[in-house]
């Protein structure tokens, strides 16, 4: 069978105050708002969609792992070590929560990092080979 689906468009981050969350999301990461209201606000970055979503206090994308460790449910990627650890210095100096970086036994190095929610999201220093060929 072939694969119908082609690449992973939109992905809904609940928050707790969307204009505030838009705003962090712009500062910190680059986004592009194209739409706001009192419920959500979509942006644009990393190649695709993102909606922030108004939710009840608490809500978050991150899940526990077996081991009873805080997981992330998304790995960012940039290009090379070096601009992961501009990336993971940049972030610190914004205040934002920031995990070590460290080596997880594959290619590259990763580290954590959650937006003003505690959503948590990874950080990859290796571009996947398809991204890396557009």
């Amino acid at each position: 069978m072939s694969a119908f689906i082609k690449r992973v468009g939109t992905t809904y981050i609940p928050v707790v105050d969307p204009e505030k969350s838009s705003i962090w999301y712009q500062e910190i990461l680059g986004a592009i708002e194209n739409f706001s209201n009192t419920d959500k606000a979509i942006l644009e970055f990393a190649d695709q969609s993102f909606f922030l979503v108004k939710a009840k206090i608490g809500e978050q994308t991150g899940f526990l792992d077996s081991y009873e460790q805080e997981h992330f449910s998304m790995t960012f990627e940039v290009d090379g070590i070096e601009q992961l650890i501009e990336f993971h210095d940049f972030l610190k100096e914004k205040g934002v929560r920031v995990g070590v970086i460290e080596d997880r036994g594959h290619p590259g190095n990763n580290f954590v990092f959650h937006d003003l929610d505690g959503n948590v999201f990874d950080v990859w220093s290796e571009l996947s080979p398809t991204f890396k060929g557009k």
